[in-house]
């Protein structure tokens, strides 16, 4: 049973990386250039629900971490950074990464509650929480398993070129901001 368990701490926690590295590539869609391919409310539904998905996955991966005691995570150092008695640092990392989606997810349920500002504030941290995933997911994968490795380099790449795109990407509006901010004040 404490194998079964292993397995699937390591399958959920790889499904976890490339669903949270969707979830970035397509975020990173809905905010950079508009595009007519696509309907954007279907990829911004789509962020949501895989989002939310991710949230699953994430649970049953630090679920089945705990569990199993092939290795000795406690709860609290699933939720509390860098506590962890076996690899402080790297099950840390995934500890905070955790506690960004927790915050993540939670502002995004109240995001009808909340100023647009405090929640696109919140929502950045985004970017920090990916790279911490993946540092994880490298980290603690196992060096026997290529396939485990290459996951989170291959996440990396996609993730890396999606954000290299946003950023040189322009919105739709871009030119008619620039043309607002460039107007003189009577």
């Amino acid at each position: 049973m404490n194998q079964l368990l292993w397995f699937l701490s390591r399958a959920t926690g790889t499904v976890s990386i490339v669903l949270l590295t969707t979830v970035l590539v397509l975020g990173a869609l809905t905010a950079g250039r508009r595009s007519r391919a696509v309907s954007q409310t279907v990829v911004v539904g789509l962020h949501r629900t895989l989002a939310l998905g991710t949230s699953v996955f994430l649970l049953a991966h630090i679920a089945t971490a705990v569990v199993e005691t092939y290795v000795k995570i406690d709860w609290i150092s699933a939720f509390v950074p860098f506590t962890a008695g076996y690899q402080p640092l790297w099950v840390g990392l995934g500890a905070l990464a955790f506690d960004l989606i927790l915050a993540l997810v939670v502002t995004s349920l109240l995001r009808h509650r909340l100023s647009r500002r405090l929640w696109k504030g919140v929502h950045v941290l985004a970017f920090a929480l990916w790279p911490m995933a993946l540092v994880h997911g490298y980290a603690m994968g196992t060096a026997n398993e290529p396939l485990l490795r290459a996951v989170p380099v291959l996440c990396a790449v996609v993730g890396g070129v999606s954000l290299v795109w946003r950023g040189l990407s322009t919105h739709a509006d871009r030119s008619r901001r620039r043309a607002i901010v460039a107007q003189e004040w009577s």
